[in-house]
């Protein structure tokens, strides 16, 4: 990605509501699904740390970066094209949540958060990116997906080293 596509993140704060694995990649019932498993899971489990916490969610081109409100701490990043369903919940129109593939293994994972007035926002965005990511694609004869994903990573090293060295600058003063 050149630096002037990073000019189009967009970003919003959500509340981060869990991330449940998923038997299919698609599909409204995976979504009501994967948000009955949030509210039924067992209080200790790994996905309930991260789990209703205020969020957030920076979407681009390349993907999903969804990260921890106060420390911006990476929590999830989904490169565009492993995502393959993006919804508002049905019975709770303030909640919202994707379906993406994890990049090296073939599970999928549902995404959930709530957002007061985008919801419905949001999932159009998704869209967009997604529209326009494969428009992009298109464009150019198609790309490597490999080297997509290590490119996203690498955006992804970079914000945290900056930002390491943010707080390793303000230790020494």
């Amino acid at each position: 990605m050149s630096d002037t596509e990073d000019s189009t993140d967009i970003a919003f704060s959500v509340k981060f509501l869990g991330r449940v694995e998923v038997v299919r990649p698609d599909g409204l019932q995976i979504l009501v699904e994967a948000a009955q498993s949030l509210k039924t899971s067992d209080e200790y489990s790994s996905e309930k740390a991260a789990k209703n916490s205020k969020a957030h969610f920076f979407l681009s081109l390349s993907g999903i970066d969804i990260l921890e409100y106060k420390t911006k701490f990476l929590l999830y990043s989904c490169p565009l094209y492993t995502i393959s369903f993006c919804a508002v919940l049905p019975s709770s129109p303030k909640v919202f949540g994707f379906v993406a593939k994890h990049p090296a293994l073939d599970i999928h994972h549902c995404y959930l958060f709530q957002s007061k007035k985008f919801a419905h926002v949001m999932v159009s965005v998704i869209g967009d990116a997604f529209r326009a990511s494969n428009k992009q694609e298109s464009v150019r004869g198609g790309r490597d997906m490999i080297v997509e994903a290590l490119r996203h990573k690498n955006k992804i090293l970079q914000r945290e080293n900056d930002e390491l060295k943010r707080r390793l600058a303000a230790q020494s003063k």
